[in-house]
């Protein structure tokens, strides 16, 4: 693919705020943009749907405060 120096400035940025390859930036890009434009993927949303109620399940008997405890403990030893 052949960018005009413009666009080859903004993948490079890209790039470097995604810490990533120029094409994995403009792959990237692409991707939003289809989204944006499109919307998501009927797969992609009932997957990431599916994972957000396995988060509801794993934390619904959590106790931040807690937990909180427990690593600050497990901290005073460093």
């Amino acid at each position: 693919m052949l960018l005009d120096p413009a666009t080859r400035r903004a993948a490079r940025d890209l790039a470097r705020h995604y810490e990533c390859s120029t094409s994995e930036a403009i792959r990237r890009a692409v991707v939003r943009q289809r989204e944006a434009v499109i919307g998501v993927p009927a797969a992609l949303r009932g997957r990431r749907t599916r994972a957000l109620r396995r988060l509801f399940v794993l934390f619904e008997r959590a106790d931040p405060d807690r937990e909180i405890r427990r690593l600050k403990a497990e901290d005073a030893g460093f």
